[in-house]
């Protein structure tokens, strides 16, 4: 019994143990991104002038009437402390200059405030000079993003007919960007540093980036003193349910239940305003002006009679519930955490009057995480939907903007109190708001506008780091005078471009007319939007390796061409266009199709071929092209020899898959690094790890795929993993050895043996399940004697004449297809049966495709031949 006692006394040290650790880690954790002094040796002092150099391409430039220097972290600044680069510092003839690798600044010492008499900064590179000198305007500047596009047609508002301006980004053709930092709020020194004014008023705080046309290393000095962009945790990149609804505990359990009948993956399910209860004996606003209904933080309970029991529910799910907020009518006498509020503020609550929110007041914030939103996120509310389109700045602080300061409080809330990868989506409030992750657009009118505006906008908001926006797919609301009807083309497109942008949610407003859930569509409707979920899923390990890349370099997801060919007119010229991570190139559709195929004109930058993933044409690059797409087809272009981290198919995101499908694409060598860690944990600045994967082709038509032992540690790793191989645009081999050991062949897919898939023109080869630091390695061989072309567009024939012939039956059910038409039609099927026989049914293929249209002409009437010649026409040539 005795020993009983100790063991539970000492399991109860442990718990203690792990807790205070737990706890000085997360304040660690919080704290480790605000290193604003910087390090002296950086620092060129000169009386009320003080230069800072931060990097090569960046120096802080400072002055000030009374000589004392501002060294706290700012809204924009919170890092100083870097690694000092090499420069030199030269004194002479009232002169101070100071030279980096690449820069050159020159002040006149004693001469004050800074202006173009007494202070310049040139660029060293020759191909791109310049000298900058304050009140120089820049003429070139690549723009950033918008706090909202709320009410916008595209780039139009729906009610004064006004045109978006973008805010000025970090980059510009220029070569250079000034960030003028004097008016920024200050952060004190606080465990959690919160909001203070500047003192000084007669000063200049100034940074200056000279880059050239190195936008990628611009991006990246910013991160060094404006902070990372945090990684989001894997399921935020899953497909997230929304919908402006009065939804009950029925009608979400009948939603969810919907998508698991129909095997469609789901990761997040987003719970609009009407969670919680209002105060219905208000007029139309509340005492704050605000409309009513908008504020609350009790669950209505006619829609959820049992809110915790719900929340469990959604957990055994493995679903994530987020909450929309709209704080600015604080918490009313009504509401259900009103009195512990008032008690842990000493509020007066004998009038029963609202207490007022006050987000600069930090006894305030503290009350409402501690006694309002703690509460509900230990009973499983995942993170916050803020809402906040009240008022544009605090009530106390002039220059505090509301939508900036709660993006930080939450987020940062989140980051010191959770076990968990901290997360929350709102708008966008300016510089530094990277650091608070995901945005949400807003209410966008349903258009093709919007849709054609909307991968520019996300593509150059990259240009100030925020790429991580989240639209309403398919659109909130519809425009002044517009149909009331919901374009199921136009939604497939949507959710098509969806897919391919870095959050994936859909929603709409509250119209009965605007049923988005997938299953109200037919058809090939349904099937477009059933593939535009699943290739989010298959995407999702590119997506996070990429997303991680974002937090280690600054280059988002989503990014314009120009990063990657920034001296090609081209790439500037061909703004909805946009790179998907590095390998992938999207040139979204945003216009509707005519006689059933919708036409693209795409640029495709040089230096690569570009495989078209849907139609299985291998382009060459530095180009134009004009393509044709059906309903289910999509610009989507791969870097040839491209590899990429793929999943088969999946519940959601909330578990790292066992199975990792390495697609492997044609026309050149290539290697990947495949990243994970805990998916949620909140260490994954530390905790992770990598795995190498090389392709290349040898001499004798021999391709070998090696995976490299994984390296790095997280907890919960797995130690093992099973690897698929799919090499797209590929001939069929004549041998494979996995590991040393010849695989057989199969003509339906299973776990051992290697198939070919006649429809998608790939090989599929499974490996057995096996430690993950060893190395694996699968040769291919190719016939030495026979080859052919296989990635010149077959994919999309085989899969179009399928369909036509399919159409045609049913317009003539008793048509007998002639020898050649059946033959042709057939052949994808007849590459994976008959696999001696792979290049004869090609060459047949190809020799005999043009003769389709004449044989079905003489074995049906003159209507449908001529409805088949135009259809062969339009989608076959």
């Amino acid at each position: 019994m005795s020993y009983l006692i100790a063991s539970r006394l000492q399991w109860l040290k442990f718990i203690v143990f792990l807790v205070l650790l737990t706890q000085l880690s997360l304040s660690a954790y919080a704290q480790k991104i605000l290193e604003p002094r910087a390090n002296p040796k950086a620092m060129v002092q000169e009386g009320n002038v003080r230069f800072t150099v931060l990097t090569p391409r960046l120096i802080r430039m400072e002055w000030t009437t009374s000589g004392t220097f501002t060294d706290n972290a700012t809204f924009i600044v919170v890092n100083r402390n870097l690694p000092v680069p090499r420069f030199t510092t030269v004194k002479g003839n009232g002169q101070v200059i100071i030279k980096t690798d690449e820069l050159e600044l020159q002040y006149k010492i004693g001469s004050g405030k800074f202006t173009n008499q007494n202070l310049s900064v040139k660029l060293l590179d020759t191909k791109h000079p310049f000298t900058w000198t304050p009140g120089l305007k820049q003429t070139g500047n690549l723009k950033g993003t918008y706090r909202t596009l709320d009410n916008y047609d595209g780039d139009e508002q729906i009610w004064d007919k006004t045109k978006m301006e973008l805010e000025d980004g970090l980059l510009a053709t220029d070569g250079w960007t000034l960030i003028d930092d004097s008016k920024s709020l200050l952060f004190d020194h606080s465990d959690w540093p919160w909001v203070m004014p500047r003192v000084t008023t007669d000063h200049q705080d100034l940074y200056l980036m000279g880059y050239g046309r190195q936008y990628k290393k611009a991006l990246f000095d910013f991160t060094q003193i404006a902070g990372r962009v945090p990684l989001p945790p894997r399921y935020a990149f899953g497909y997230w349910w929304s919908r402006y609804w009065s939804y009950s505990d029925n009608e979400v359990r009948n939603v969810v239940h919907n998508f698991e009948q129909r095997q469609l993956p789901l990761d997040v399910f987003v719970v609009d305003m009407d969670w919680h209860n209002t105060d219905s004996l208000r007029a139309k606003d509340d005492v704050f002006e605000q409309p009513k209904g908008w504020t609350g933080w009790t669950w209505n309970e006619r829609l959820f009679p049992n809110p915790d029991g719900f929340l469990h529910w959604m957990k055994d799910q493995d679903l994530k519930v987020t909450l929309n907020l709209h704080p600015a009518s604080g918490i009313a006498p009504f509401e259900e955490p009103y009195q512990r509020t008032a008690r842990y503020l000493n509020f007066d609550t004998t009038g029963k009057a609202n207490i007022p929110f006050a987000g600069s007041d930090k006894r305030f914030m503290q009350a409402l995480f501690n006694t309002v939103l703690h509460p509900m996120e230990k009973k499983g509310v995942s993170f916050w939907w803020l809402d906040w389109q009240q008022w544009p700045n605090d009530k106390k602080i002039k220059d505090l903007n509301n939508t900036w300061w709660l993006n930080y409080t939450f987020f940062t809330d989140m980051e010191r109190t959770s076990a968990v990868r901290p997360m929350l989506y709102h708008r966008w409030g300016g510089l530094g708001n990277h650091r608070y992750q995901i945005g949400f657009s807003g209410d966008a009118v349903i258009s093709w506008k919007s849709l054609a505006f909307q991968p520019y906008f996300t593509s150059s908001a990259s240009n100030v780091l925020y790429g991580y926006w989240s639209h309403d797919i398919g659109g909130h609301q519809f425009g002044r005078g517009a149909e009331r009807v919901l374009n199921p083309e136009l939604y497939v497109r949507w959710m098509q471009f969806g897919a391919l942008s870095p959050i994936f949610r859909t929603h709409s407003t509250k119209s009965a007319s605007l049923n988005k859930e997938v299953w109200n569509f037919q058809g090939e409707y349904y099937d477009a939007l059933s593939n535009a979920i699943r290739l989010r899923y298959q995407l999702a390990p590119y997506i996070y390796t990429m997303a991680r890349k974002t937090y280690d370099t600054g280059l988002s997801l989503c990014r314009p061409l120009y990063y990657d060919d920034p001296e090609t007119k081209e790439a500037y010229e061909n703004p909805s266009e946009y790179m998907f991570g590095d390998n992938l190139l999207v040139a979204p559709i945003v216009s509707a199709m005519e006689n059933g195929i919708a036409k693209k004109k795409v640029w495709l930058p040089a230096g690569n071929n570009w495989f078209e993933w849907n139609t299985g044409a291998l382009l060459k690059g530095g180009q134009y092209v004009n393509r044709v797409f059906g309903l289910e087809e999509y610009p989507i272009y791969v870097k040839a020899g491209a590899v990429l981290p793929t999943y088969p198919n999946v519940k959601n995101l909330s578990h790292d898959p066992e199975q990792c499908v390495l697609a492997v694409f044609p026309g050149a060598d290539g290697a990947t690094k495949v990243y994970e860690d805990g998916g949620n944990s909140k260490d994954y600045a530390s905790a992770y790890a990598y795995t190498q994967v090389v392709s290349r082709h040898l001499p004798g038509r021999i391709q070998k795929i090696t995976i490299m032992p994984r390296k790095g540690q997280y907890a919960g790793m797995a130690l093992s993993r099973t690897y698929r191989l799919q090499l797209y645009g590929a001939e069929m081999p004549v041998q494979i050895v996995a590991n040393g050991k010849k695989l057989n062949y199969t003509t339906e897919t299973n776990t051992k043996d290697w198939s070919y898939n006649g429809q998608e023109l790939s090989v599929n080869i499974p490996l057995a399940k096996a430690n993950a630091v060893q190395q694996q390695e699968v040769t291919v061989y190719y016939s030495k004697t026979d080859s052919i072309d296989v990635n010149n567009g077959l994919v999309r024939k085989f899969r179009q004449l399928s369909k036509g012939i399919t159409a045609l039956k049913f317009k003539d059910a008793g048509i007998i297809l002639p020898h050649v038409v059946g033959n042709c039609e057939e052949t994808n099927l007849r590459l994976q049966y008959y696999p001696a026989q792979f290049y004869k049914a090609l060459n047949y293929f190809n020799q005999h495709f043009t003769e389709i249209p004449k044989a079905v002409e003489k074995a049906t009437n003159a209507s449908n031949a001529t409805w088949f010649q135009e259809y062969f026409k339009a989608n076959l040539q």
